[in-house]
């Protein structure tokens, strides 16, 4: 049975990062909208696809009591605050880079993220790192210094993905609640900024919404359940199987992000960049590996006391 248990959960998880993964292709379907707007419908849409979510696995009741919750817990109701307005940087960051051919850099944003997770872990909740761990991270500031230097720009597009989402994971570990809850919790947070946003559009009259065509309109409404669906199919997994495994599906969405730049929308892909690239691979390797009994600090100790009693 927990063996049932697991396999249904890699499915899950495997399939909230393949949606991820080919996520992109959505929004090139709607890179003729400005990103704000994209933005905006995702996160209005997203709050109105959660609440019917919440209506049909008749979760409202469970929502309302949350919310009664927070008013007592202002630690909660401002970690929520917090974790809203992060993942809609992330989500407006996502969205330009796509449309604005930085798929690549996009991926190494996606890539590096869990690396990022280590540093915010040691620095704010004053975990322990172990030795495999240092290496990794210092493997991936060589890549991403590798990228940097060679293109005289710092690649800021991963780094904001990366520390957004980093710090995003940072603010749901002091929030305890349902998943279907906590993301309709997220988005009904921004989603008077986006609706404001949205009616200030139509106001000046510079909207996609009801005058670029139906499949526009559909696209943007759409991005709701594009947004949640993946949100919801990891969560779902991630209760069903190991940290580690876990570790190792996370990379098929960056990914297959990085192959759909190259191969799909041409976007070049240089020499230095695969350098970089491979330096932050083999941290990742290391990182997942570390998360195993392959790689573990008791092997890393047997062998330094090995080496030194001879």
């Amino acid at each position: 049975m927990k063996k049932t248990e697991t396999q249904k959960g890699a499915i899950y998880a495997g399939f909230s990062y393949l949606l991820w993964g080919l996520l992109p292709i959505y929004w090139k379907l709607l890179d003729h909208v400005n990103a704000k707007e994209i933005l905006a419908s995702r996160v209005l849409w997203s709050f109105i696809f959660m609440v019917i979510i919440l209506l049909l696995t008749r979760k409202w009741g469970l929502f309302l009591q949350t919310v009664k919750g927070f008013a007592k817990n202002k630690k909660q109701m401002y970690a929520l605050t917090i974790a809203s307005l992060l993942i809609s940087v992330n989500w407006f960051i996502y969205i330009w880079a796509v449309n604005s051919g930085h798929m690549i850099e996009a991926s190494l944003g996606y890539y590096i993220n869990p690396l990022i997770s280590i540093l915010l872990g040691m620095i704010v909740l004053k975990e322990k790192l172990t030795v495999y761990q240092y290496i990794s991270f210092i493997l991936a500031a060589i890549g991403v210094l590798i990228i940097s230097i060679s293109h005289e720009q710092f690649p800021w597009i991963a780094i904001a993905l990366a520390l957004s989402f980093g710090l995003y994971g940072l603010a749901k570990k002091l929030i305890n609640v349902n998943s279907e809850v906590g993301l309709t919790l997220e988005t009904l947070v921004v989603t008077p900024v986006a609706a404001i946003y949205i009616g200030y559009l139509f106001l000046i009259g510079s909207h996609s919404f009801l005058s670029d065509g139906v499949q526009t309109d559909l696209l943007l409404i759409g991005a709701g359940a594009a947004t949640a669906v993946p949100l919801l199919y990891f969560a779902k997994g991630a209760k069903k199987i190991p940290l580690s495994l876990l570790g190792f599906l996370q990379y098929i969405a960056p990914t297959l992000t990085l192959l759909l730049g190259v191969f799909v929308y041409d976007e070049h892909f240089s020499k230095i960049q695969l350098l970089s690239f491979m330096f932050i691979w083999s941290a990742l390797v290391i990182y997942s590996l570390s998360k195993t009994k392959i790689l573990s600090p008791q092997l890393f100790n047997f062998r330094k006391e090995k080496s030194t009693s001879i």
